[in-house]
């Protein structure tokens, strides 16, 4: 494909970003509403631990997601109101993000994600959970509510690393074989998959990060969120950190090796994330990711010094 043959919205980034895919499959901005489903997680409930994985916050890496406290609905309508107040949006993406949105019993499950597919304001669903935490039941669930609702659902999976020995350090409670084995049961019921990779996880090498992308890449996912490691105040991590300080990433050197790790992704692979930004009033290190778009912008300025910024869009 030809440069002049793609989308217009493809033409700003050299991936294919999120918003690119939206836009194509619904044909305009869609944005996301964070939902709270009151879930917990068998690595804090006692079943495989109770102190979660060890970078993980008190919010079950759903920081920024809604009250609890609040129904679905409830939520739902917080958050649109917050988002219609600063833009001119019309349709959202219901998002279970904190802690493990598929461990739960079914009816329950069935509840809440109808509850969240409902409005007709909602174009889709995705689901943040474990690897471990996807049986049959939930899969079917998923797949009885895709063709209700006749909107898509995809799953989210906190895969983080494919090194063995960097998920035990994390205390992750599960293997990268197990999270092979998510993604394939997930293709065989044909859900998309979004896997998570965190760079920076103590211990591990550039060449160790980048093989994991590899890695995943080769399996049949949709898309993939590269998340910069963030320490936060009151995870064992941070305490671990202070304890013994391991290196983490300056901001030139994460652009640098993030351009590297994207143009090993294959162009049809949804880039859903390429950094974060942790809760300001709880990061520890690295200070510098607090600036997301001082962030985005020196990556995107990497790209056009390496002059693969109009390759990475022909190869589309």
């Amino acid at each position: 494909m030809q440069l002049t043959d793609l989308p217009k919205y493809w033409l700003d980034k050299p991936y294919y970003s999120l918003n690119a895919y939206l836009k194509q499959t619904f044909g305009e901005k869609i944005y996301r509403l964070s939902l709270d489903g009151g879930f917990s997680c068998p690595n804090r409930d006692g079943t495989l631990g109770t102190r979660g994985c060890s970078f993980c916050s008190a919010g079950g890496s759903g920081d920024f997601a809604a009250d609890r406290r609040k129904s679905v609905t409830e939520q739902l309508s917080d958050a649109k109101e917050r988002i219609t107040a600063k833009t001119n949006a019309k349709h959202f993406i219901a998002y279970f993000q904190a802690y493990t949105n598929t461990y739960a019993d079914i009816s329950y499950l069935r509840t809440v994600f109808s509850e969240a597919l409902c409005p007709d304001e909602i174009v889709a669903l995705s689901i943040a959970t474990r690897v471990d935490c996807l049986g049959d039941d939930v899969l079917q669930l998923l797949c009885e509510l895709r063709d209700a609702f006749h909107k898509p659902i995809w799953v989210e999976l906190g895969v983080q690393s494919a090194r063995d020995e960097s998920l035990r350090h994390v205390r992750s409670g599960f293997t990268y074989a197990d999270c092979e084995d998510a993604v394939m049961r997930l293709h065989r019921y044909d859900i998309p998959s979004i896997v998570h990779l965190i760079f920076g996880l103590p211990g591990e090498s550039r060449e160790q990060m980048l093989d994991s992308v590899k890695k995943v890449c080769a399996l049949p996912i949709a898309g993939l969120k590269l998340q910069l490691l963030h320490i936060l105040s009151g995870t064992d991590l941070a305490a671990e950190y202070e304890a013994e300080p391991f290196p983490v990433f300056e901001m030139e050197d994460y652009c640098q090796f993030l351009v590297t790790c994207i143009e090993h992704v294959p162009p049809h692979i949804v880039l859903h994330r390429i950094t974060g930004d942790g809760p300001k009033k709880l990061l520890l290190a690295p200070a510098w990711s607090g600036d997301k778009k001082r962030v985005l912008n020196r990556i995107h300025a990497v790209f056009r010094e390496r002059n693969t910024w109009q390759g990475r869009l022909c190869e589309k």
